[in-house]
């Protein structure tokens, strides 16, 4: 895995926080755990269900030592927000984040959450209608 990085940047990996002093470009040659930050959420940016989610998520993957409880915490979460959401497209985004982290695929994982925000946005605003109710 190729990643560059700029000025100030930093990078989670493997439950460390690096961050570069000038612009560098470097190669992962094993299998790591990494978080670029810009994919990184704030804790006053989890606001709404599925941001909530990906924050949990992000745990897992950002401090490997608290995995075990963010684990619980993310079963307990995506049950509830599974049962809130009707939008078929939004329900069957959330089981495929499920069985991605219970298989360990944390990052993509976090991808699959964060394809779902737009729609969220657009259910929180009234704007979409959800395949099961359009019929």
């Amino acid at each position: 895995m190729h990643i560059s990085l700029r000025a100030g940047e930093k990078l989670y990996i493997n439950g460390a926080v690096v961050r570069v002093d000038r612009k560098v470009s470097f190669e992962l040659l094993n299998d790591a755990t990494f978080l670029l930050e810009a994919h990184v959420m704030r804790v006053e940016e989890a606001n709404t269900p599925l941001r909530q989610l990906y924050f949990i998520v992000q745990v897992i993957l950002m401090n490997p030592g608290d995995a075990a409880a963010a684990h619980e915490m993310f079963n307990e979460s995506i049950r509830r927000t599974i049962e809130t959401f009707d939008h078929e497209e939004v329900v069957r985004g959330l089981k495929n984040a499920s069985h991605l982290v219970q298989m360990n695929r944390i990052f993509e994982a976090l991808k699959a959450i964060r394809n779902l925000f737009s729609i969220e946005a657009d259910i929180m605003s009234g704007m979409a209608i959800s395949p099961n109710q359009a019929a």
